[in-house]
């Protein structure tokens, strides 16, 4: 079952989009549906469903607006309408540390660290 914005959804966050330079974007519900949809289900990109269009359009719109903050934008626009967050979604890179992490403290590669953790 593919997931689509809403016609309403989509305005809602349409203010937040780059303007489009030279030829005109591909349409922006599909792309955005499509990107979501990626992530939410954790596929990689070639594994995206044709209905959303070529995948390499997803992840390049996904890179080019994720470097200039357009996601952070609309997430951030988004919350502070609403005022609450029901959802939190955290990337699995955020919980996963290399398992020489630790050793870095014992190190003195990060002494405030150290500090703080000996005060605690």
């Amino acid at each position: 079952m593919l997931f689509y914005l809403s016609p309403a959804q989509l305005e809602r966050i349409k203010p937040y989009f780059p303007l489009s330079h030279g030829a005109p974007r591909v349409d922006d519900r599909k792309v955005i549906s499509g990107i979501i949809y990626v992530i939410k289900h954790g596929l990689q990109w070639k594994d995206a469903p044709r209905e959303y269009g070529p995948y390499k359009t997803l992840y390049n719109r996904f890179v080019r607006w994720s470097a200039l903050g357009v996601f952070n934008k609309i997430f951030t626009a988004l919350v502070e309408r609403n005022g609450s967050v029901e959802r939190l979604i955290v990337n699995a890179n955020d919980l996963k540390a290399h398992r020489t992490a630790s050793s870095l403290l014992k190190k003195g590669l990060f002494p405030n660290a150290c500090d703080e953790q000996k005060e605690a």
